[in-house]
């Protein structure tokens, strides 16, 4: 009997250390929501230009090199060299009377003539290789006449064609009364070419002033024509 009340009693005290791990083992039901744990900061890679795509239309980007009508660009050039006179047609012959020695070639254009602009960078070329012995010449026909916007309104416009084109010789914008001076020079329209010799004298004046003809260009008419004058002297 003893053995048997032994026995059972171990049963019991075995039995309710197995309930105590077992209750250790399970998390109390406190009725609260576990805390949950805040993340830090992600750890990116540093975003690099190549990520960036071109920005939206309508916002800014970088502005792209200066080139003049042929296409070649002027970005570093003698363009910050670029100077611009305000001078009567008479003046200006004056100023061409200062450069006997050297072959002339006066260019008369504006910045709304279409086929002035596409030939400009030939004056331009023309000068780069043959400034020693050939004074390249622009005259603006920008001024319109009126009295409300004088010469000096149209500086900055055409200024800033002849430093996109990289002009660094004698630039003159003119200060006459257009009509009248196309009516003294004889002339209906621009663009028009005036080639000096080496005295001042005027040996020929390059126009389109002949409907039957086709437009003269420096490179079919001009430029021939200088480097055969060229080769006289």
């Amino acid at each position: 009997m003893m053995k048997s009340n032994r026995a059972f009693f171990g049963f019991v005290c075995l039995m309710m250390v197995a309930c105590g791990c077992q209750q250790e083992m399970s998390a109390p039901d406190t009725g609260e929501s576990a805390e949950v744990p805040v993340p830090g900061p992600a750890v990116t890679e540093p975003e690099t230009h190549s990520d960036i795509g071109p920005p939206p239309p309508g916002q800014t980007e970088p502005p792209l090199p200066e080139a003049n009508e042929t296409g070649q660009s002027i970005e570093g050039s003698e363009a910050s060299e670029v100077a611009l006179s305000i001078m009567s047609w008479e003046e200006a012959q004056e100023q061409l009377a200062s450069k006997k020695g050297r072959l002339i070639v006066l260019d008369l254009w504006s910045t709304s003539c279409v086929p002035c602009r596409r030939e400009f960078p030939h004056l331009v070329q023309l000068h780069r290789d043959h400034g020693d012995e050939v004074a390249c010449v622009s005259f603006s026909m920008d001024y319109a006449g009126r009295a409300s916007k004088p010469p000096e309104t149209y500086r900055d416009k055409v200024t800033e064609f002849l430093q996109n084109q990289g002009a660094t010789f004698d630039n003159i914008l003119g200060s006459d009364d257009p009509d009248a001076l196309y009516e003294k020079l004889e002339l209906a329209a621009i663009p028009a070419v005036y080639v000096y010799d080496r005295e001042g004298n005027l040996l020929k004046r390059f126009d389109n002033e002949d409907p039957e003809a086709e437009e003269f260009t420096y490179e079919q008419d001009i430029l021939p024509f200088v480097k055969e004058l060229l080769t006289r002297n």
